[in-house]
């Protein structure tokens, strides 16, 4: 008797994390999910034919893969703090935390896409509540009179001096900026993503009206660069939102022997993402003492320079040269002893190179809020003790305000530290 087809079903969801989920896929889907780094892993699933075991790591979001099923990663974090990690790593300036919650406003949505599509769209909104920003642009083009400045070069490359046409390069007055591109792009990215709810569907839609006069950007090129200004402030808050979408989003998969797979959603690396917190919140904590922060900060563990390491976050006296304590930022889920020895080995190695007492690491997790290992057979600073290596946790679950204040903690645990003379 023949095995039954398995039936492909239309959205999977899995935890981050969590257990591997068994999901009737295609071998080429499944191959492509296996190689992309979206998941954890996708393995066949070795007591049902024609399923994927599928279980997911540190990225969340939601991603649709042709032919396959939608895929949607729910986060450890509650929603609403995933997004104050997010809003404050990109700009942590005032403007981007909400008077109740600290964080971007992202409605009553508890799933990673539509929680980002109502945030972006309301940062969107705002931007635009006083018109489309205008601004000049370069414009180079072929042309019957002459208006601006005449290209020589390429008058006579592509004429051989005959006139007309004529190549000309004028600055025009434009609503086709870099910054409306950006907002128009990320409006339709976000009008593609699985899982966007209709109402902010079609305001979505609405801003896309508004934006249209801004020139689409072609897929798989750098984002148009745009520098901030008085003119644009009331842009900045959605336009880094927007670039975090469109980074995001849509990443391209080629398995293989296969042919390039597009998968369109969005997803964020919770890895990345707490470290983004964690040192940006350090570094502005830092500041009020007085000192300097460098963010993945390279360095060479030997003598030959050929092996690097690049700590999270290097402190440094005010005026940068002197380094003062070491941290690294680690977003993973505490052992049951609590120790994980591969963390300690870096830091030691980090805190050996930069001649430090002591190294710092900060986990999203921990059963207690501080412990320290004092090493053997290592002596560093004035009183000649093993070098130290303290962990903190930080529970993300806790208030943005409560989070904010432990990292200033550890910021003053930092700006006491004395370097090894």
């Amino acid at each position: 008797m023949t095995a039954p087809v398995p039936v492909p079903v239309g959205e999977v969801t899995l935890r981050e994390y969590g257990p591997a989920v068994s999901v009737p896929l295609g071998s080429e889907t499944g191959r492509a999910l296996a190689v992309s780094g979206i998941l954890q892993s996708a393995t066949p699933d070795p007591g049902r034919d024609g399923h994927w075991l599928l279980r997911a790591g540190s990225r969340v979001g939601a991603v649709r893969t042709p032919g396959g099923p939608v895929v949607r990663i729910t986060p450890k974090t509650p929603v609403s703090r995933l997004f104050f990690l997010l809003g404050f790593s990109l700009n942590p300036a005032r403007a981007w935390r909400d008077s109740r919650e600290g964080t971007v406003d992202t409605g009553a949505y508890d799933d990673v896409v539509p929680a980002l599509a109502h945030a972006v769209e309301r940062q969107i909104d705002a931007a635009l509540r006083q018109g489309v920003l205008q601004g000049y642009r370069e414009v180079e083009e072929s042309a019957l009179v002459v208006r601006g400045r005449l290209r020589e070069a390429e008058q006579i490359r592509r004429h051989f001096g005959r006139t007309p046409p004529v190549e000309i390069v004028y600055d025009a007055y434009t609503v086709d900026t870099a910054e409306n591109r950006i907002l128009r792009a990320a409006t339709e990215r976000l009008l593609r993503l699985p899982g966007v709810p209709s109402p902010v569907r079609r305001r979505l839609a609405h801003q896309r009206v508004r934006l249209a006069d801004a020139l689409p950007l072609i897929r798989g090129q750098e984002l148009p660069r745009w520098q901030p200004s008085r003119l644009n402030s009331p842009y900045q808050p959605a336009l880094r939102l927007a670039e975090a979408v469109l980074r995001g989003t849509s990443p391209e998969h080629r398995p293989a022997g296969a042919e390039p797979l597009t998968v369109d959603g969005f997803l964020l690396d919770m890895n990345k993402l707490f470290e983004d917190f964690v040192t940006v919140a350090l570094r502005q904590a830092l500041q009020e003492h007085g000192l300097t922060a460098r963010l993945q900060d390279p360095h060479h563990l030997d003598t030959a320079g050929l092996v690097r390491i690049r700590p999270d976050l290097v402190v440094r006296t005010g005026d940068g040269r002197t380094p003062l304590a070491v941290v690294d930022a680690k977003y993973k889920v505490e052992k049951a002893d609590g120790l994980l020895n591969a963390d300690l080995y870096q830091a030691l190695a980090y805190a050996t190179v930069l001649s430090l007492p002591e190294a710092h690491l900060v986990y999203a997790a921990g059963r207690q809020p501080e412990r320290f290992h004092e090493v053997r057979g290592t002596t560093a600073g004035p009183e000649e003790r093993g070098v130290r290596l303290y962990q903190h946790s930080l529970d993300l679950s806790r208030e943005p305000e409560q989070l904010l204040s432990a990292l200033k903690e550890i910021a003053g645990r930092l700006a006491g530290a004395t370097p090894h003379p």
